[in-house]
């Protein structure tokens, strides 16, 4: 491993109120762990891990149909006439650049090829979810904060 790379490590631990820091690459690994001044380290506190609960989103089932097949999508013949915008990955929907922020595009708004209708966000990177025809929006299949799914159905446009 680098020596820089070590010296970076030592400074992230000093400016951080981390006790200790473990990397490992491939075969190397280095782990750096502050002692307390005036005294020997004390036994690490155990680590603990908090996770919210989070209640999953209703899915809403109209027919017993849909309950047989999980009620995962939304059958094609209840999207409007037009050609059907799809999730190119998984991640969080977004209509907005901020919470604060109004929504990219909105029902009866006109947009052209290329102008950005939304963002997911996939492992902390915001991906723009551009329109590939121009048109009309004519609707918008997903809230925004909600998890999608890869070629899940987001937009039509007219």
């Amino acid at each position: 491993m680098d020596l820089r790379k070590i010296k970076k490590l030592i400074d992230l631990l000093e400016e951080s109120n981390l006790a200790e820091i473990e990397i490992k690459e491939g075969e190397e690994s280095v782990r750096l762990a502050r002692t307390p001044k005036g005294g020997y380290p004390q036994a690490p506190a155990p680590v603990q891990y908090v996770q919210e609960a989070r209640q999953a989103p209703a899915m809403p089932m109209s027919s017993p149909t849909e309950a047989s097949t999980g009620g995962a999508q939304k059958p094609a013949s209840n999207l409007p006439e037009g050609h059907v915008v799809r999730a190119p990955m998984v991640g969080t929907f977004y209509t907005s650049p901020a919470p604060d922020k109004p929504p990219f595009v909105s029902v009866g708004q006109a947009v052209k090829a290329g102008e950005t209708l939304a963002i997911i966000e996939a492992m902390k990177m915001f991906n723009p979810i551009e329109a590939d025809v121009s048109g009309t929006v004519l609707a918008v299949l997903t809230d925004s904060g909600q998890p999608i799914e890869f070629d899940q159905p987001l937009f039509v446009i007219g």
